[in-house]
């Protein structure tokens, strides 16, 4: 149930226009719904500003369709799938109105809303490759009422690209620096910023890079200041916290 809705019940006792005992049942919808093999949290916006994300990796296509029509039924206008298959993504939407981006493997039910942050959350990327991820963050980001600006291939091995946005930079309410190989782009990108800065080290790189380990150290040891760090190949983290930094 929304916040809104919630509220809407309580001004209407309050004004005399619903009964208590009328209020009582509308709110006894349960805080969540039982699938057997899920149980859909259906109270999570109320309770954090933020509905339910299907994690999708793992799930079958059917048990994805199931929450997501719980999740529906529980008057949620937009429904965010993560790390959803190919496979999933059609079997989803042959029954909803289904926006599915491959690269990132985000699957959204129903339309992106209108933004509703304080400003622009800027999404970086060192290199091509990072891409996936980052539209990982760009889109939950969007998904969750923010501008998003993207600004991919500005990696240190050309800095010309990076400082070439140094405006977009310097006046982004929030940064999301994702990058693999030494994950330097976070640090040179928090010498330049006053707003908060979301490392996100990618598995991408060559056998020293250890699946994104040798990026994930490089960020948590970055001296830049306000600097924040996500796990490996966590967009999805990132962009949340992107929203919550933006709508503060």
């Amino acid at each position: 149930m929304k916040k809104q809705a919630v509220l809407d019940i309580l001004k209407a006792v309050e004004s005399g226009a619903l009964s208590a005992e009328d209020a009582l049942t509308r709110l006894k919808i349960a805080p969540f719904e039982d699938l057997g093999f899920a149980k859909v949290d259906l109270h999570r916006e109320l309770r954090q500003g933020v509905a339910e994300v299907i994690y999708g990796q793992g799930k079958t296509s059917e048990q994805i369709a199931s929450i997501a029509a719980s999740l529906i039924k529980g008057d949620e206008d937009v429904v965010l799938i993560t790390r959803m298959s190919p496979e999933a993504a059609e079997y989803v939407g042959e029954r909803f109105k289904l926006n599915y981006d491959p690269t990132s493997k985000v699957g959204i039910i129903g339309e992106i809303p209108e933004p509703d942050g304080k400003g622009v959350i800027v999404v970086a990327t060192g290199g091509t490759t990072d891409i996936p991820v980052a539209e990982e963050a760009a889109l939950t980001a969007a998904c969750l009422g923010n501008s998003v600006k993207r600004l991919y291939d500005v990696g240190v091995s050309g800095m010309h690209r990076l400082l070439e946005h140094a405006g977009d930079i310097m006046t982004a309410r929030c940064i999301v620096a994702v990058a693999g190989m030494e994950g330097a782009l976070p640090s040179v990108i928090g010498g330049l910023a006053d707003c908060p800065v979301i490392a996100v080290p990618t598995s991408v790189g060559y056998g020293a890079a250890f699946g994104g380990v040798a990026a994930l150290l490089s960020m948590l040891n970055s001296c830049a200041s306000g600097l924040s760090v996500v796990n490996i190949d966590n967009g999805f983290g990132a962009g949340y916290l992107a929203s919550m930094i933006n709508h503060l």
